[in-house]
Parts: structure tokens; sequence; C-alpha cells
């Protein structure tokens, strides 16, 4: 049984006794904002007045009296201008125990989403470490909504999105690549300022030193990055989808974001925005304060049309090397979502 259904019954049957057979079918319960107020409160005689022909404070105290009469109500209290505030008898709380016993984990269960599907992406962090106690904090309130939402009804997917595309992941693979220098005894000097520093890299750089042995101590980037950056993202989700399991949170779906820019996800995705005349060649206006890195005033570039949207500017889709901005993947990815 569910108690807001049988209390809000319950509300509806003493309001037809003192109000004249009146059917309020709109009249139930909930949670106060107060605990303190009691176990469950309801409106019902404010919403019922004046249909009623009755004052609400007048109505809610013949309401709180008729519900003070029914064994289940340790008390009824009036509350401001016609909140009826309930506690619950003990008996009424152990009368909940067989159905719950009865249920097993199918208690709670709800058809209120009707079978829609859902889709929840949570964690999501960059692959260019492991998680810390903030990502943890998104994980586990990801992972109970995604349950909330199973347990409503729905059709729930989970979903983690891999940033493993652009500037930060080309930085990973330069990264593993000093400390796969440092495992073959090569002394590469200091990390640069966009590389991760930290010890959790050099197990990776001591594994890829053991795969390719001297091969690309004195090779070019472009022989080593790709493959590198490559590994380096698959140790890290490793690690992070090892820490998640820990937790007990388990993700049906791993989209990656390079896979979305290589297959031309991103291009197909801005190509039919600008069907739509939701792309064209601007300048913007010179950013307020400290300009970003790279700033050239007066530069045309791809924008997105989001003031329509109520945004504050248009958003650059293409950087000045000719690369994708996250904003044009993230719509991608939204689109590939949908």
């Amino acid at each position: 049984m569910n108690v807001f259904r049988e209390l809000g019954q319950a509300v509806r049957a003493a309001l037809r006794d003192v109000a004249d057979g009146l059917d309020a079918p709109a009249a139930g319960v909930e949670l106060p904002r107060d605990p303190a107020h009691g176990d469950f409160a309801t409106n019902a005689a404010m919403t019922a007045a004046r249909a009623a022909g009755r004052k609400p404070r007048d109505l809610a105290d013949a309401l709180a009296g008729r519900l003070n009469a029914d064994g289940r109500v340790a008390s009824a209290e009036v509350a401001g201008p016609g909140f009826v505030n309930l506690r619950m008898a003990p008996g009424f709380w152990r009368a909940q125990v067989p159905a719950i016993l009865a249920a097993g984990p199918a208690y709670g269960d709800s058809d209120r989403g009707a079978g829609r599907r859902v889709n929840v992406e949570y964690v999501s962090t960059n692959p260019t470490g492991p998680l810390h106690v903030g990502h943890a904090r998104g994980a586990v309130f990801g992972d109970a909504l995604a349950r909330l939402l199973a347990k409503a009804g729905y059709d729930v997917t989970t979903e983690y999105y891999i940033n493993d595309a652009g500037a930060q992941v080309d930085a990973l693979g330069r990264s593993v690549h000093h400390r796969y220098l440092e495992a073959l005894g090569e002394a590469p000097g200091p990390m640069a300022e966009d590389m991760y520093p930290g010890d959790y890299l050099k197990p990776v750089g001591a594994a890829l030193a053991a795969e390719f042995g001297p091969r690309y101590r004195d090779a070019g980037e472009s022989e080593w990055l790709a493959p590198f950056r490559e590994r380096a993202v698959a140790a890290m989700m490793a690690a992070i989808r090892e820490d998640l399991a820990a937790a007990g949170i388990e993700q049906e779906v791993f989209a990656s974001e390079r896979a979305l820019v290589e297959s031309g996800g991103v291009e197909r995705a801005i190509a039919g925005l600008e069907r739509k005349g939701l792309v064209y060649w601007g300048v913007l206006d010179p950013p307020k304060g400290r300009k970003p890195d790279g700033w050239e005033p007066g530069r045309r570039q791809m924008l997105f049309r989001s003031t329509g949207a109520g945004d504050d500017v248009d958003r650059p889709l293409k950087k000045s090397d000719g690369g994708w901005t996250y904003f044009a993947s993230d719509i991608a990815y939204h689109m590939d979502k949908a």
C-alpha cells in the first residue's frame, strides 16, 4: 500500500464527512517542509474551502477533529491559514511492515514513468587522472538518481561520456611519454607546465617501456603520441571503472568523444544546424576581463546563434587552429544521445 495514497483517501473521506459530502479528488497529503511539524501535512481544507462555502481555517478545524478520531492518527493539528499537520500512531507504522516484507525488493515500485526512456549521464570526468572525492560525490548522486528513476518505472540508461579528444588528452600522452623515458632510464628533465605530474602515471610509463622497449625513445611526437595517448586513456578509464565498481556503480554505456569526432558526428551535427540557419560566420566582441589564450581581435569565426535561446553571446564552434570547440562536440554528443 502506498501510504500517501492511503492517507489521501482518509483525508478525502474525512472531508466528505465534515463538508456535506463534498468530493475533493485533488486532496492529498505531502511531507511537511519542517519535520518538526509532523509526519505528513495536507492543505485540503484550503483548496476545498470555496466549494464548501466555509473559511479555510474553520474547515481545517473540522477536518482535524475528524482525523483525530481516526485510529491511525496520533494527532491532527491546524497550522497557519488552514494546513493540517498529521502525526501518525505507532500502529500505523507497524501496519506497513507486512506489506514491505511481502513486496520484498519490489516495495516502493511505481509506474509513474510508464516505461519512458531516460538517459542519466554522470561522473564523465576527464580520463587524465584518477577519481577524487568531488567526483565520487557526483557518482553517488547520479547513481542514486538513476536507481530512483528506474524504481519509478522509467526505462533508464546510465552513461559515462569519455572526454578523450582535445588538448588535455594530448597533454596526457606527452606526460606518459615523459614517464616512459624515465622508465627506460633516461633523464628527460622537468615536465612541461601543461603536463600531468602525478605519480599515478609512472606505472603507465613503465608498462609502455615493457611493451615497446626503446622504440619511441628517439622518435618524433607524430610517431608516438597517438599510441601513448590511447594507452594512457585506457589505463585511466580502467582505474576509474575499478573505483566506480568498488562503490557499486556500474554504468551501461561508455561513449567516446574521440569516436564521435572521428566518425564525422560533429560535422553532421553542425551541418544540420547550418540547414536550420543556426550557424554563421561572424566576429565576437572582445571578452570582458582577462582575454583567453590565443584571443585574436577581429577574427571571423563559425558561431552558433545561442543568443536566440537566451544566451548572452553566440558561441564559437571552431578554434583558431581549425579544430572543433568543446561546445561543438557537446552539441554532437547531445544530438547523438537524442
